[in-house]
């Protein structure tokens, strides 16, 4: 566990991998990334579920153990609202996860209702996140708890000072990084960066900078989420129609 916090206090920005199998899992270790984590979306997609935690944590703990123990690089778990309408089910789903070896997950304050994604209260997510930490009693150092915030990718007008307010809330409990979505801006990066000492992630967009700028605007960790997966099945459906339009495999072999 030492070792996957070290990562995010370096000198070099932590690319984390998201990954959604075993065999995306092997890509991107053998490609030298040195952490990954499951893209919830990704993995919701690919058995044939809207994300939302639409997927029972059965099905989706059955798909993280097969990750796990598929890789020597440590892997974090997007465990998006917990997977459980209480404290104690969350913290329950979070002690199996460390009882396989997975060592960070990220909590978001937002949820999906009916295909619409909402944000929570910042004082009943503060609660919540408050009697996770306490329920997870000596368990509590284990687990590199990333929490993520989602003004920015909910697109609301007054999305920096919301997220600034959640940042100083979340400050005062015991977290280890916070996750933010959607942020592109340089001026904003840089404000949320300085309003926190933990560990700030990022996640890839279009507007986003390269690695190296992010690193001096203060940037800890950057992630993909689902757009990796969301790419190479697009490959995949062109690849589709050229076969079916050439009526002919040599495309795959070129």
């Amino acid at each position: 566990m030492i070792g996957f916090k070290n990562l995010h206090q370096g000198e070099e920005l932590l690319l984390l991998g998201n990954v959604w199998n075993v065999q995306s899992a092997r890509v991107l270790e053998k490609a030298g990334y040195k952490a990954l984590a499951t893209s919830s979306s990704g993995i919701a997609i690919s058995l044939g579920y809207e994300d939302g935690e639409q997927m029972s944590f059965e099905e989706y703990f059955y798909i993280i153990k097969r990750i796990k123990s598929s890789i020597s690089i440590p892997l974090s778990v997007d465990l998006e609202a917990g997977y459980g309408s209480t404290p104690e089910m969350i913290v329950s789903n979070i002690i199996r996860l460390l009882e396989i070896g997975v060592v960070g997950i990220n909590l978001e304050d937002s949820y999906v209702i009916d295909g619409e994604r909402q944000l929570l209260n910042r004082n009943v997510f503060f609660e919540k996140i408050s009697n996770i930490l306490s329920m997870l009693k000596e368990r509590r150092m284990e687990i590199f708890i990333n929490v993520r915030t989602d003004p920015f990718l909910l697109g609301m007008e007054n999305a920096l000072d919301e997220t600034l307010k959640r940042i100083e809330m979340l400050d005062k409990l015991n977290i280890d990084g916070i996750f933010i979505p959607g942020i592109t801006d340089e001026e904003d990066i840089k404000t949320v960066v300085k309003a926190t000492l933990l560990p700030i992630n990022v996640m890839s967009l279009p507007d986003l900078p390269d690695f190296e700028t992010l690193k001096t605007w203060g940037v800890k960790r950057i992630t993909s989420g689902s757009f990796l997966n969301r790419y190479i099945y697009q490959e995949l459906e062109k690849m589709s129609h050229t076969i079916i339009n050439a009526k002919s495999f040599t495309a795959i072999f070129i």
